[in-house]
């Protein structure tokens, strides 16, 4: 089993149109329990372009909760963006975002003083409820407004649509990424509302030949606050012991594999919800073999996805993570990974080969449980949707390319053969309010080493880490909590190179990774070393790294990076392990330093 499966988790969801929903706001309607699973709507370019509308909406349910979600300009919510390497992409955003508080909030209210102050949403930097920007996830496209930059930009309900522009690169890898609101403090809401939608780099069928011809399928899995958060659990599902609740009142990790979970769980926002999980429908041909594009767009949920038939885990041919077919490396051409399990972080997509049941049987997607620790939430077993065999199922609206071009080679050389000119350690941590009680923390910490441990700061004049375009560092990190974190950086990607205080042989490149939590009877801080890869001109700017489970990020684990073009004449920072100077090298860099 490969490390981002056993260090790792996540996936699965679909997407319903109006005419199936059973909404109770038609602000923001939803499909209703245990329905059919639908294909989101595609925005596709044309002639090299896409060019379209989107609004951003919320509104507060007879049962309080709160939903958020995206419109384009037929009306299709949380469309599917697909694009091609090359073409132009233009997004003008309108917020219709309004304060659902009801009453004056002090962020509400900081909020309207400061809209009067400000008329340019690139510089606004306004974070609460009612602002929204979007980040597009995985993407190496420039940090610069009107493209990926999520420090500043802050667009208002009485702005006029703001434009995002910008092209996608001509190498960008084919496959699965996404987009989303990234609001300092407000990130975890909005995406348990539901704003988050899909983007399709075609292509996938020129790097790797397995899945050419294939239907394929997108799915978005999702989470929420539960639905009925005092049921007892199901009398289906064995006594667990009492149940402990985090200073947010998330339910924490009650070690059993049962229990009543943090949040449920949706797909394509079909809900699950606890306690009797009653799963959605996913309809295929008998047999039919599709290629299934899964996004794990939660905001705290980890998944450890299995296919069972008859209770037998099943294997699914896994081509690609995080967006990059995982033969980039130079690779079969025709590589797939059979496992019987999937695990994806939150911010994770994974791509893969299912086979649907014969005629006459079903199999159950479900999510196994996660051991996040015992600080962290609980992500019990359970399942998500049925896949039913139907002879008439509908044909999925993408088909692979049956007779593709393959893509040419990279002339790029390959991220594990290149040199960090540096390594630099970074570690997680928490701040209790009680010392006792491991699910009382309410800081959270994202630090280079040397650096004293604080929450993140959007006004900071100064990043945390600076880096030179063109180079590659080795970054360690650590996890000094007592609950999984997972590590995710804006811009580019990364590729593992040790976890578990030795070196692993994984050549897949990622944009999210867990960190297993610390143990308080080892002495050692686990601690995973990446390879970042600073080379693409793309990437100039100022960005952010942070944990992706948005509660922690919104209460500060994270930090700013600036990579400084190559000809600069300011140098990175020195907070890393060695310099990368003349006389301190990182030669040795293949030697494991100390992780603690």
């Amino acid at each position: 089993m490969i490390v981002c499966l056993r260090a790792t988790l996540a996936f699965s969801v679909t997407l319903c149109s109006l005419s199936a929903f059973s909404a109770a706001s038609d602000r923001c309607p939803r499909p209703a329990i245990g329905g059919v699973v639908r294909e989101p709507a595609d925005l596709r370019s044309v002639n090299g372009v896409l060019d379209a509308n989107l609004t951003i909406r919320n509104s507060k349910e007879p049962d309080g909760s709160l939903r958020y979600c995206y419109f384009d300009g037929k009306g299709n919510e949380a469309p599917t963006l697909r694009v091609s390497p090359g073409d132009r992409v233009v997004l003008h955003l309108k917020n219709e975002l309004v304060d659902l508080e009801g009453t004056p909030s002090a962020h509400a209210a900081h909020a309207r003083e400061a809209v009067t102050k400000s008329k340019d949403p690139c510089s606004s930097a306004i974070m609460s409820p009612i602002a929204t920007n979007l980040h597009f996830h995985g993407l190496t496209i420039p940090p610069k407004c009107h493209q990926d930059e999520v420090l500043h930009t802050s667009i208002q309900p009485g702005d006029p649509p703001f434009t995002y522009e910008f092209q996608i690169p001509a190498d960008e890898s084919p496959g699965m990424y996404w987009y989303h609101p990234h609001i300092h403090g407000f990130a975890k809401t909005e995406l348990l509302g539901g704003a988050s939608g899909a983007i399709i780099v075609e292509g996938t069928e020129r790097a790797d030949k397995a899945v050419a011809g294939l239907a394929e399928r997108v799915f978005v899995v999702r989470d929420q606050d539960l639905l009925y958060p005092d049921a007892p659990p199901s009398k289906k599902e064995s006594a667990v012991p009492a149940l402990l609740l985090d200073s947010d009142g998330d339910t924490v990790n009650t070690g059993t594999g049962g229990g009543r979970p943090a949040k449920d769980l949706s797909i394509n926002f079909v809900p699950v919800p606890y306690p009797e999980y009653e799963p959605a429908v996913i309809e295929m041909k008998p047999g039919e073999k599709q290629l299934w594009r899964v996004l794990n767009a939660s905001g705290l949920t980890y998944l450890n996805l299995t296919l069972l038939r008859d209770g037998s885990a099943q294997e699914v041919g896994l081509i690609s993570l995080d967006g990059v077919p995982m033969n980039t490396n130079g690779g079969p051409a025709d590589f797939v990974y059979w496992t019987t399990r999937l695990g994806v972080p939150p911010g994770s997509r994974v791509e893969f080969i299912v086979s649907g049941p014969a005629a006459g049987t079903t199999e159950m997607l479900v999510t196994r449980t996660v051991d996040t620790g015992p600080g962290g939430e609980n992500d019990p077993n359970r399942a998500l949707a049925v896949l039913k065999p139907v002879a008439n199922a509908s044909e999925s609206r993408v088909k692979l390319d049956a007779k593709p071009q393959p893509l040419p080679r990279s002339n790029k050389q390959w991220l594990g053969d290149v040199a960090p000119v540096r390594v630099r350690k970074l570690y997680f941590s928490e701040k209790l309010q009680d010392p006792n009680n491991p699910a009382s923390a309410d800081e959270f910490y994202l630090t280079p080493e040397g650096e004293t441990a604080q929450m993140f700061d959007m006004n900071a004049k100064t990043p945390n880490i600076v880096v030179k375009q063109g180079t590659v560092e080795d970054w360690i990190i650590e996890n000094r909590s007592n609950e999984v974190h997972a590590f995710h950086i804006h811009q580019l990607h990364f590729l593992l190179m040790e976890s578990g205080g030795g070196p692993v042989d994984e050549p897949y490149l990622r944009d999210t990774i867990n960190v297993p939590y610390h143990q308080g009877n080892l002495p050692d801080f686990p601690a995973i070393r990446v390879r970042m890869d600073f080379r693409d001109p793309n990437i100039v700017g100022t960005f952010l790294y942070h944990c992706h489970l948005l509660d922690h990020e919104d209460k500060g684990m994270m930090g700013s990076i600036e990579v400084l073009p190559a000809d600069s004449p300011r140098q990175a920072s020195k907070n890393g392990l060695c310099t990368g100077t003349e006389s301190d090298p990182c030669s040795n860099f293949n030697t494991p330093p100390p992780t603690k």
